[in-house]
């Protein structure tokens, strides 16, 4: 009689046969996909080339040689002439004054002068009259003293003619003295007819220097005070961009480099310039340095753009010799030292390693700490460790749960 199996201990074997089953897929999942996975990473290899390392900066354009013209002193705007974006030549009219009372003032200093210069006429026909007296004074005293020495005269007579040549030369020396103060009259009028002329010609606001008018900063009738700028203008020749660089990134900016730059209006055309000047004070606040990019002139596109625009400006660096490049997102920094992971036996190695320069690219010179065809990694899911576990892939894939409704 066949002996029958016990349905219990059949159901209790099963249910561990599955539960095994069961911890064997939930190690497998964990292994392959869950925490105990392995970590993706992306990998390249190590080669020597040559880059070519640039700054890249945004800035404004702005100008170099701009005037504000305004008067210097107080008054109300008579009128304007110019207007935004006129072209004006050096000693135009862009604007008048009112002149208030100036004109009278100058006419009443011009009638003065003129009295001045009567008085300096009337003062050499004084003089030329002493001058006469004192040289008849002179030829009696000598014809009297002749006679006062033969005793045809009395002493009496004598000291009369005497007393007459002094006084006719004080009369001389007085009017010298008259003649002296009437030029100096007639000098300080002219002094203040011209003070008043340069004052009435103030008043009339001529350009500068050629160039263009770029703001009407007062219209007829406002009152401005010294200084104020009724107008402003530029050299539309001396437009430049002037370039805010990371100072970190900063190494190499010398005047000179050749720039690329790139008008925000104007994006498909790219345009040459050098660096003009390197700012010697930095901002501290945004932690950049500043520098000044001229353009190339002659060029059309230079007409269309506007002060205060924005543009990208990138500085061609000398190119360095060859060496070993990885690129910029493979340097990692562990415990203070910079380094790459290597990927060797397939194992992760943490390398320090020394760099050079970089480019705009993303890639940086490796001056020592690994050799051609070394295998290092770029990206990975996690921080690596010398003991994680990796899986090498070709790109990283981020997973995302979709769901969908019954």
């Amino acid at each position: 009689m066949r002996k029958l199996i016990n349905p219990a201990l059949l159901k209790k074997v099963g249910m561990v046969v599955a539960g095994i089953a069961l911890l064997v897929l939930v190690a497998l999942v964990f292994m392959r996909s869950g925490p105990l996975a392995p970590v993706q990473v992306v990998v390249t290899t190590v080669k020597e080339g040559r880059i070519q390392p640039g700054i890249f900066g945004v800035g404004t354009v702005e100008a170099r040689r701009s005037w504000m013209v305004g008067p210097t002193t107080a008054g109300r705007v008579l009128n304007v002439t110019a207007d935004v974006g006129d072209q004006v030549k050096a000693g135009e009219l862009l604007a008048e004054m009112d002149a208030v009372d100036i004109d009278q003032r100058l006419e009443a200093s011009q009638a003065t002068v003129a009295r001045a210069s009567s008085a300096l006429n009337a003062a050499h026909a004084q003089l030329a009259d002493a001058n006469a007296r004192r040289d008849l004074a002179s030829i009696n005293a000598k014809r009297n003293q002749d006679l006062a020495t033969q005793n045809f005269i009395s002493a009496g007579a004598l000291e009369a003619r005497l007393q007459e040549k002094t006084s006719a030369d004080a009369g001389y020396q007085v009017a010298l003295a008259n003649l002296e103060a009437a030029r100096q009259d007639l000098t300080r009028t002219k002094a203040e007819r011209d003070a008043l002329g340069k004052q009435r010609a103030n008043v009339r606001l001529m350009a500068p220097n050629s160039g263009v008018v770029v703001s009407r900063e007062a219209e007829p009738g406002s009152t401005v005070v010294a200084g104020q700028a009724v107008l402003r203008m530029i050299d539309p020749n001396s437009l430049w961009v002037k370039m805010r660089v990371d100072q970190g990134r900063s190494a190499g900016l010398t005047p000179g480099l050749n720039a690329k730059i790139t008008l925000r209006s104007q994006p498909e055309m790219l345009l040459s310039g050098k660096v003009a000047r390197v700012e010697m004070q930095a901002d501290s606040v945004t932690e950049e340095r500043i520098a000044q990019i001229a353009f190339e002139s002659g060029s059309d596109a230079l007409r269309k753009t506007s002060l205060g625009e924005l543009a990208e400006v990138t500085l061609e660096l000398p190119q360095p010799a060859p060496a070993l490049i990885v690129p910029n997102a493979a340097i990692q920094r562990t415990q203070g030292k910079v380094g790459v992971w290597r990927i060797q036996d397939h194992k992760l190695e943490y390398v320090p390693v020394r760099l050079g320069a970089s480019d705009l690219d993303g890639q940086v010179q490796v001056i020592e700490g690994l050799k051609s065809g070394d295998s290092v990694v770029v990206y990975s899911q996690k921080a690596l460790k010398d003991d994680t576990r990796i899986k090498v892939v070709e790109a990283l894939v981020q997973n995302t749960e979709r769901s969908t409704s019954p």
